[in-house]
C-alpha cells in the first residue's frame, strides 16, 4: 500500500469524551482519533450514538444526512435515522439520531439495570453506522470497532455487506477495553439485529446458549487489540478470559496489546484550572497548597504531617474493592489519612460509609462523580492507591504520575506495564507494587512506599521519576498508525 495515501479510519464507539461518558472508554475515543489526525496521513472520523446527554450540551451541530432507514422494524420510528456532524479537535463526529433508542436519561440503563433493549440498540447504531458512509461518501480504509457495542459492526460487515463492494475492502480492528462487558442476549436477538441464524453456533456468535456480541469482534475482525499489553496475555488465561480465553488464545497471533496514553495537555498540574495552585516538577509549592486544600476538603487538619494516600475509582470489586474494604481495619491502624472518591456497588458504598464513621479522624470518603475534586486529589495526594483485582489498563495510575503523586498498585494488567517498583539501591522506579491479591501483600505495598515518605534520597527522585514517566497519547497513537498499516497491508 502506497503510504502517500491519506487514509481513512472509522471509529465506531458506543461513548467519546467529552460529549458522552461513563468510563476510561470515552477518554480513549475522545483522545485517540486527535492525536492520530495529527498524523499526515491519516483522515479520522468518529461515530456515536446521538444521546439525550449530547443534546443537553447543546453543541455547534450540522445535519449531514436526515430520514434514512434501516428496514430491520417495520415501525418507522424505530427504523429511521438521521446524521448529525460535530467538529472535535482535529477530526468530525458523525452521531446518529434515532430518538426511540438513544434519547434516554442513561447511555446503557438506569441505577437499577441495563435498559432491556440494549441488543437491539447497539444492534441499530452499528448498522446504521456501517450505512452512513454512502449518504456521506466517506468511505473509510480501515473500520477501528470499540467494546461490545461496536462489535456487530464486524459480524455486518462479514455477514451481511460482504456481497457489496463498496463494503469489502475495508479492513478492520476491534479493541477490547474490558473483556468482563461482553453484550450477552437471548437466541431471538440474531433475528431482530438481521444476521442469519446460522451464525448461533459454538465457533460462531453462541456462547452458552446465548449470543455473545462482543465475541463477534473476536472473530470476526481482521485484528484484536486490547488497552496493555500484560492484558493481551492475561486475557489468554481462563482467569482473566471470562469464557472468552479459548476464542483468544486461538487469534493469539493476531491480537495486540498497546497501552492508552492520557492527554498531556488536559492532565497539567502547570495548568489545570480545578486546583487552587499550580505547579511544575522543578517549582513543587504549589503541590503543597493542593496538599492543605484536600486535607481541608475532608476536614483534617491541613498542616498535618502524615501522608496522605487517595483513591479514585469506580466502588467494584474489580477495583479492589472487596479487599480492600476487607484490610481496612489492618490498613488504618498505620498513620495516615486515606481519601476515597466515586460510586459504585451498593455494598461496597455502605461498607465504606460505615468505616469513615469509625475512622473520622483518618479516612474521608465522598461517594459522588467530582472531576474537579477527583483533580485535586491527584494533585494533592503523596500517595495514590490502586489495588485492582484485574485492570485492563487503568488511566488513574498515570494522573497520579503526571502530577507528582506517587502509585501503589497491584501488579496487573495496565498497571504492571506503567508502574515500575522503586529500586532504592539505583534509585530508579515510579512507584510501589505488590503481587498477591491478598491483605499481607497490600500492607507490605503500603509499608514498603510509607518507609521512602520524606526520606533523602529517595522521596525527591520518587517525585522526580514520577514526572519523568512519559504516557503521552503521542507514543500509543504512534503505535496504532503501526498496526494499522500492518492491517492493510496483510
Amino acid at each position: 500500500m502506497d503510504q502517500t495515501d491519506r487514509l481513512k479510519i472509522a471509529f465506531i464507539t458506543p461513548e467519546m469524551a467529552p460529549l458522552a461518558k461513563t468510563g476510561g472508554l470515552a477518554d480513549v475515543t475522545g483522545a485517540l482519533p486527535k492525536f492520530l489526525s495529527q498524523e499526515s496521513h491519516l483522515e479520522v472520523a468518529v461515530w456515536l450514538p446521538f444521546y439525550r446527554e449530547i443534546r443537553n450540551k447543546n453543541l455547534k451541530l450540522k445535519s449531514a444526512a436526515s430520514n434514512l432507514r434501516l428496514n430491520l422494524f417495520p415501525d418507522e420510528t424505530k427504523n429511521t435515522f438521521s446524521i448529525c456532524e460535530y467538529q472535535a479537535d482535529g477530526f468530525k463526529v458523525y452521531l446518529i439520531q434515532n430518538d426511540y433508542y438513544f434519547d434516554r436519561d442513561y447511555l446503557y440503563g438506569t441505577p437499577d439495570g441495563d435498559y432491556p433493549d440494549n441488543g437491539l440498540r447497539f444492534a441499530f447504531f452499528c448498522l446504521a453506522a456501517l450505512q452512513s458512509f454512502k449518504p456521506l461518501n466517506w468511505w473509510p480504509d480501515l473500520i477501528h470497532a470499540h467494546d461490545w457495542q461496536s462489535a456487530l459492526t464486524l459480524a455486518y460487515l462479514k455477514h451481511l455487506l460482504n456481497k457489496d463492494d463498496l463494503y469489502k475492502n475495508a479492513r478492520s480492528l476491534f479493541t477490547i477495553h474490558n473483556l468482563a462487558y461482553q453484550g450477552i442476549f437471548p437466541p431471538e436477538i440474531l433475528g431482530q439485529a438481521g444476521l442469519p441464524d446460522y451464525l448461533f453456533n459454538p465457533e460462531d456468535m453462541e456462547f452458552y446458549g446465548q449470543v455473545n456480541y462482543l465475541k463477534a469482534g473476536l472473530l470476526y475482525a481482521e485484528a484484536i487489540s486490547t488497552v496493555s499489553p500484560t492484558y493481551s496475555q492475561e486475557i489468554q488465561r481462563p482467569e482473566f478470559g471470562f469464557g472468552l480465553d479459548g476464542v483468544l488464545r486461538k487469534r493469539s497471533d493476531r491480537l495486540f496489546g498497546i497501552l492508552n496514553g492520557i492527554d498531556y495537555q488536559e492532565w497539567n498540574p502547570a495548568t489545570d484550572p480545578a486546583l487552587p495552585a499550580h505547579y511544575r516538577p522543578d517549582a513543587l509549592e504549589g503541590k503543597s497548597v493542593c496538599r492543605q486544600e484536600l486535607l481541608r476538603a475532608f476536614n483534617f487538619e491541613p498542616a498535618g504531617q502524615q501522608p496522605v494516600i487517595g483513591l479514585v475509582s469506580r466502588l467494584a470489586g474489580q477495583k479492589g474493592f472487596d479487599l480492600l474494604v476487607k484490610s481496612l481495619d489492618e490498613i488504618l491502624k498505620r498513620d495516615f489519612y486515606l481519601i476515597i472518591l466515586g460510586t459504585g456497588e451498593k455494598q461496597i458504598q455502605d461498607m465504606l460509609i460505615q468505616a469513615a464513621r469509625k475512622y473520622p479522624e483518618r479516612f474521608g470518603l465522598k461517594i459522588a462523580f467530582d472531576d474537579r475534586l477527583a483533580r485535586l486529589i491527584y494533585a494533592g495526594s503523596d500517595f495514590f492507591l490502586i489495588p485492582s483485582r484485574y485492570e485492563p489498563c487503568g488511566l488513574t495510575q498515570m494522573y497520579s504520575l503526571r502530577y507528582g503523586t506517587i502509585p501503589i498498585v497491584r501488579s496487573t494488567g495496565g498497571l504492571k506495564d506503567s508502574v515500575e517498583g522503586f529500586n532504592p539501591q539505583r534509585l530508579e522506579g515510579n512507584g510501589f507494587l505488590f503481587e498477591k491479591y491478598e491483605t499481607n501483600a497490600l500492607l507490605a505495598a503500603l509499608d514498603l512506599a510509607l518507609s521512602f515518605y520524606r526520606q533523602e534520597p529517595y522521596w525527591p527522585k520518587l517525585i522526580d521519576n514520577a514526572f519523568k514517566s512519559d504516557f503521552s497519547w503521542k507514543k500509543s497513537a504512534s503505535s496504532y498508525y503501526e498496526l494499522y498499516l500492518k492491517i492493510l497491508s496483510s
